[in-house]
């Protein structure tokens, strides 16, 4: 196999596989310094025309930096090369004319204040007094001005605290709480502390120790949204009787933080173990129906036959007061267009029993999209008329409920055919 001897015959080959096809031969270096001040020069005189004044040895940019440090350096020793590449004639600014080879007047070019420069004396405040003193409209709007922050007066205030209150119905509670502490103090119910990032699981029922009391929870509502995760609110009962309404989120935070918090452990292996269920109290409730303020125009133009049934153990002004940023509430205010008390009835098996009796008229695509992008599908809503709920209502307190069935084609509850 032939070897080649030198690179010329390499080169001197047929490029048959276009290797050197865009190839470009690289610029010479400049032969003298004299040619690289002149390149300099002609460098600088581009960044005057493009900037409207000289490169900065305490510019922003390396670029400029080091442009303007090798210009301070060689403006004042200009050569024939140089003056031949300084076509807007900068090497003249603060330089004597007599000094060139050409007769004309020029103009100093004041030099922009650098970092690197010490500060006069006079320019160091001594005091706070002296820097608060400072007049500040020399400072530019981008460094003073505040941007995508809401003023006070326009921030939305929460329509909605989870703060303690008084517990209007305490005494269906208060022999439970005397009985979990007889429990307690003879052994038979077990507590265990609540680590730090435990991912508690937070069941109706419950009783658990929170700030030093016994805490039960009352009420855990249906599906909601908050921060783009699933949430749902409680109605939380203590046992010095006050209560109050988290999130489930927010609890868990709080007992995170409550070194002293403890949950007790239920009886049995779990909500299918008959003795799961012992220490849950059935408590009475009112089934609401609300009617929404929307203004979101698939809602809107159907709100007078679109209603949520719900059941709740707590006040309703008080459930439905943060129905803005609920998304089981379509995130918007709700009327309440009517009540109806329980009396020794479980709040649960009502409201599913009203749900699955009025399934049929439940909307299939009604949706709503919370601040984060993330879709809830309300299961609580459904195409009825308040004096529909009425009626179904009083079949569950004449027990008949299970010989009618509501027809949405009709918008009526109708007797099944036997």
């Amino acid at each position: 196999m032939a070897r080649y001897r030198s690179l010329d015959e390499i080169f001197d080959e047929e490029d048959e596989l276009g290797l050197l096809k865009n190839v470009k031969p690289r610029r010479p270096a400049s032969s003298t310094p004299d040619d690289r001040n002149a390149e300099i020069v002609a460098e600088v005189n581009a960044f005057y025309e493009a900037h409207g004044r000289l490169p900065d040895e305490g510019g922003q940019t390396i670029e400029e930096m080091k442009l303007g440090t090798i210009w301070q350096s060689i403006r004042g020793m200009p050569t024939e090369a140089m003056l031949a590449a300084d076509k807007n004639r900068l090497l003249g600014y603060g330089v004597p004319v007599s000094e060139f080879a050409f007769e004309k007047e020029t103009t100093e070019v004041p030099q922009e204040p650098s970092w690197r420069d010490e500060p006069e004396d006079e320019a160091v405040p001594s005091s706070l007094d002296d820097i608060f003193a400072e007049d500040d409209e020399d400072f530019p709007e981008a460094v003073i001005g505040l941007r995508h922050v809401t003023p006070a007066a326009e921030r939305e205030q929460p329509s909605h605290r989870a703060d303690m209150f008084p517990c209007s119905d305490f005494q269906l509670f208060e022999q439970g709480f005397i009985d979990m502490q007889a429990k307690l103090e003879t052994g038979e119910r077990d507590v265990s502390p609540i680590e730090d990032r435990q991912e508690l699981r937070i069941n109706e029922g419950d009783f658990i120790i929170h700030r030093g009391l016994l805490a039960y929870i009352a009420e855990k509502t249906e599906h909601t949204r908050r921060g783009g995760k699933p949430d749902q609110r409680l109605r939380i009962i203590f046992s010095n009787g006050m209560e109050n309404d988290p999130l489930v989120s927010s609890l868990r935070k709080a007992l995170a933080a409550d070194k002293t918090a403890r949950y007790i452990h239920r009886p049995g292996l779990g909500p299918l173990d008959p003795e799961w269920e012992e220490d849950a109290l059935e408590l009475t409730g009112t089934i609401y129906v609300a009617r929404s303020k929307s203004e979101r125009p698939e809602i809107k133009e159907v709100r007078h036959i679109l209603h949520k049934i719900g059941v709740t153990s707590q006040d309703v002004r008080r459930r439905v007061a943060d129905a803005r940023n609920d998304a089981t509430f379509l995130l918007a205010d709700v009327d309440i267009v009517a009540t109806y008390e329980l009396r020794n009835l479980s709040r649960m098996k009502i409201e599913d029993l009203l749900h699955r009796f009025f399934d049929a008229a439940r909307p299939s695509g009604l949706t709503i999209t919370d601040r984060f992008g993330k879709k809830v599908f309300p299961r609580e809503w459904f195409y009825v008329l308040p004096e529909h709920v009425a009626e179904a209502v009083k079949l569950i307190q004449d027990g008949t409920m299970h010989l009618y069935r509501y027809d949405p084609t009709v918008q009526k509850i109708e007797r099944i055919e036997d």
